[in-house]
């Protein structure tokens, strides 16, 4: 998990078995293969390497991190979205379209008005593959729980938000319901975590210290460049006037 080849070829020499299974049927040296050093146990006989569906994860990881590349994503909000358009984003949300002057001072400064209340109502929304990604490059707006309710209807979506206090939060929201809140994004597998699938175990491997790539992928997005988490959306807008953090 932390990238020691040095430290795992001494436990090894120490008696350490590094197929045995830990973690949801994975072994540090299977998920090893989905990692920067495929070459560290080799596979043994009698114990299996990495399935189709595993080596295409792999590979779409590499893709994903280096197209989205090292963010800097300190008070970044988002929701990754499956499934639907900025049309069908910005309908579900009731937000209309903001340009013009108030748009670009808002860019260059965007704490610099008096109204920080409707500054935080602003988000960016882009279609990109799989669905659309829903930010805010200054504020966690995207995150509530009422903007996740209402874009997840019959689909679902992940979002984040990078507190600069307290790191990244995420969370998980279903056709309404909320799933999962305040997890850790970026972070590698939970080990204390009984219920993680293999599916959970690896993805949550593959975007280790990558956080926004793990929402995108975690919700199926394959954005192709960077544009719509850095700032410069397909479409801005305003979200209407009401409690977007009530359940």
């Amino acid at each position: 998990m932390d990238d020691q080849p040095d430290i795992v070829e001494g436990l090894v020499a120490a008696g350490a078995d590094p197929w045995r299974p830990v973690l949801a049927g994975w072994s540090p040296g299977r998920l090893s293969l989905a990692g920067p050093t495929p070459d560290l146990f080799g596979v043994p006989e009698g114990q299996r390497g990495l399935n189709a569906a595993e080596r295409a994860a792999v590979l779409e990881a590499k893709r994903l991190r280096a197209v989205l590349g090292d963010l800097h994503s300190d008070g970044l909000g988002l929701v990754c979205v499956a499934g639907i358009d900025t049309p069908e984003a910005i309908r579900r949300l009731d937000a209309t379209p903001v340009e013009g002057t108030r748009l670009h001072m808002l860019q260059e400064e965007p704490w610099g008005g008096e109204d920080i209340d409707e500054q935080m109502r602003i988000i960016g929304v882009t279609t990109v593959p799989g669905g659309c990604i829903v930010t805010q490059p200054w504020g966690y707006a995207p995150q509530a729980p009422g903007v996740q309710q209402r874009l997840s209807a019959g689909t679902f979506c992940y979002g984040m938000y990078a507190n600069p206090k307290s790191g990244n939060q995420g969370s998980i929201v279903r056709n309404g319901i909320i799933e999962g809140w305040d997890l850790h994004p970026g972070g590698g597998p939970d080990l204390d975590d009984d219920t993680a699938t293999p599916e959970d175990v690896l993805l949550a491997y593959l975007y280790r210290h990558h956080a926004v790539a793990y929402a995108c992928a975690w919700a199926g997005l394959r954005p192709t460049n960077a544009r719509a988490v850095t700032g410069y959306p397909d479409t801005w807008a305003e979200l209407p006037l009401r409690d977007h953090w009530k359940h």
